[in-house]
């Protein structure tokens, strides 16, 4: 091995961390050309889960460690967010089935490989500027040496109420993940196709903690009125001490019924056809 081959070798080693992905244009932006990559691959050094995608090897591929390729390495803007981001901050237990969709925000398209991942989970992509107009992920909000301290400290202020950056494994690797505040918001634009009532009622009901700050600056950005009006109805459904300094009269709900459930009752307060059993889950 030459100098300048073990050169190379040594900087992929201490820049692209155990078990983190990284692609092939990455790679070849760095240097290494597709004969290299082979060489590594066929030395140990590096494995390849799918076409284009490698990583250095360390144990089972896990969704988590694909995230954090994303952010930290890839430097792509994007977040876990809805279901994924509530679950990973401890809210799961109101969730009924294990994790099968990763949800990911992002106003940029997501690298195409992500589909050809075989780890039992699929990665779906949501545009975060279609519910957001300005709270929208920003690029490169997190690196390797992210003092995961001061980010939760900086996160938790009700005026930054968009992100917080959790840690995850053995090193505490960030993730940057939806506060709850937004998370609840991004789980309700599913409704009624991709999430169910039953599960935003029973989530909305577990989050008695969050910050009317918070909520207000989300509930201002946000461009969904669907997503505001349920956002109130559930609230109300289980009156939360944080509603009382949230009136719904402070923000735009629009006019007219919207139609969400076929064979719904209309909720005369917000406007929207909710199912006629719902009563049944409080």
């Amino acid at each position: 091995m030459t100098t300048q081959t073990a050169r190379r070798l040594n900087w992929l080693l201490q820049t692209l961390p155990e078990g983190l992905l990284v692609d092939s244009q990455w790679l070849r932006d760095h240097g290494y050309s597709t004969s290299l990559v082979a060489k590594y691959v066929a030395a140990g050094w590096l494995e390849k889960p799918a076409r284009r995608v490698y990583r250095r090897p360390r144990g089972a591929l896990t969704w988590q460690q694909v995230v954090i390729s994303l952010q930290v390495v890839l430097q792509l803007p994007v977040s876990l967010g809805g279901r994924s981001a509530l679950e990973l901050q401890g809210f799961g237990h109101y969730l009924s089935g294990g994790l099968r969709a990763v949800h990911l925000y992002s106003a940029e398209p997501l690298p195409r490989w992500l589909a050809d991942l075989e780890i039992g989970v699929v990665f779906r992509h949501h545009n975060d500027a279609r519910l957001f107009a300005t709270e929208t992920v920003p690029r490169g909000l997190t690196s390797l040496d992210w003092n995961l301290k001061s980010g939760a400290s900086h996160s938790n202020d009700p005026a930054h109420g968009a992100f917080r950056v959790v840690g995850w494994g053995p090193w505490d690797w960030p993730i940057t993940v939806s506060t709850p505040e937004r998370a609840i918001l991004e789980v309700l634009e599913e409704l009624p196709n991709h999430e169910s009532f039953e599960q935003a009622d029973r989530l909305m009901e577990g989050l008695s903690n969050l910050s009317p700050r918070r909520l207000r600056k989300l509930l201002a950005d946000c461009k969904s009125i669907k997503v505001k009006r349920l956002f109130f109805f559930f609230a109300d459904r289980h009156g939360h001490q944080w509603l009382r300094r949230l009136p719904a009269t402070d923000f735009d709900l629009g006019t007219g019924n919207r139609s969400l459930v076929k064979g719904g009752k209309l909720d005369r307060r917000y406007h929207i056809t909710v199912p006629e059993d719902l009563d049944g889950l409080a």
